[in-house]
């Protein structure tokens, strides 16, 4: 090599240790900045805690409604002048409640900061509450993720599937084992991906707006989904088929096979949803896992036909509705509560059997 290549080749690698330096620095500096953030969040979150505490302590303490009101008006007034905005009438009110709902501080996660606290505090539930300052915990939410999963009333929809009261319990001792029917919520929420009520679109206009926003998407399919295809080939004796998509969820330890449907679910696409399955159990399933499942999501069944394609023996395939739109309060409490006695009417045809 003569001495010009070799000064050449010098050259590039310097660049690329300095490259790698700076990298490596960059890194430092970013995960210092997070770690400093932190710790700055934290400690206002106690600050904002102590603030609810000698407010909360005084008007308990006093008497007259009266003078607790005065009290907050004239700290919010005197903190405000000093330090900004932060310290406004409402502000101290939440304070307190957030006081009032975590009155013992080394109880109250540093792994959260004060925008996700309030959002919490405006659950009166205590066992609502506890789930989703968990879920945002184990998810990694951030705030408006939170505000999302409240708005769409994630622990309402998550408490209709069986043995939902269990998962509870066993979430606030830091363990969950995943069912596969623990997997389904209803109905889905899809306002993210854009789709308008009552508008013309097809399945693979779904499907796109879907994949387009993942993270969201994800999110609303719960804890633990990994995406692995979209229409991925498959073929069973001469034909050849395409399931719209495929995710393994870890804590369940299965494959999870969706089919997306614009109209009414029929039988013929839970059988199709069947074979699917079965393929999946005989070809991509190995040891240790947990049979594969499929979820067809509708924007409307007649369970009676999901109920009588099924019959009694088929346990991992499973129907549930999706809406693109974000319901009012009595639209989802609707829907609930229909979903709930459904439930509830197929248990006591169990019991009855």
């Amino acid at each position: 090599m003569d001495k010009k290549n070799e000064m050449i080749v010098n050259n590039d690698n310097e660049l690329t240790n300095i490259e790698n330096i700076y990298q490596d620095i960059r890194n430092k500096i970013i995960v210092a900045r997070e770690k400093m953030f932190k710790h700055i969040d934290t400690t206002m979150t106690e600050v904002y805690w102590y603030v609810g505490k000698i407010t909360y302590e005084l008007s308990e303490n006093s008497t007259k409604a009266s003078y607790g009101k005065k009290i907050i008006d004239v700290l919010s007034s005197k903190l405000t002048n000093e330090f900004g905005s932060g310290f406004s009438s409402v502000s101290i009110r939440r304070m307190r409640r957030f006081y009032e709902f975590y009155p013992i501080w080394s109880t109250v996660s540093t792994e959260l900061s004060w925008a996700h606290f309030q959002e919490l505090i405006r659950i009166d539930r205590k066992e609502e509450r506890d789930f989703y300052e968990q879920e945002a915990i184990k998810s990694n939410w951030g705030c408006r993720e939170l505000r999302r999963q409240i708005n769409t009333k994630l622990y309402d929809r998550y408490l209709i599937s069986p043995d939902k009261n269990k998962i509870i319990t066993e979430s606030q001792k830091n363990k969950i084992e995943k069912q596969p029917e623990e997997l389904l919520k209803t109905p889905y929420i899809f306002e993210f991906a854009g789709l308008k009520e009552n508008r013309n679109y097809l399945e693979t206009d779904l499907e796109k707006a879907l994949l387009s926003h993942l993270t969201e998407f994800l999110l609303e399919l719960g804890r633990g989904f990994s995406f692995v295809a979209r229409e991925q080939r498959i073929k069973i004796g001469t034909e050849y088929y395409y399931p719209d998509l495929i995710f393994y969820n870890r804590l369940a330890k299965c494959f999870v096979i969706i089919d997306l449907k614009i109209g009414k679910l029929m039988h013929q696409d839970i059988g199709q949803m069947q074979m699917y399955v079965n393929y999946y159990k005989k070809t991509q399933m190995i040891e240790d896992e947990n049979e594969p499942i499929g979820i067809l999501l509708c924007a409307d069944k007649d369970d009676a036909v999901v109920e009588m394609t099924l019959g009694d023996d088929v346990k991992n395939v499973y129907a549930s509705k999706y809406l693109t739109y974000l319901p009012s309060k009595e639209e989802l409490i609707k829907i609930i509560k229909d979903e709930k006695e459904l439930y509830e009417l197929a248990k006591e045809g169990d019991l009855n059997e």
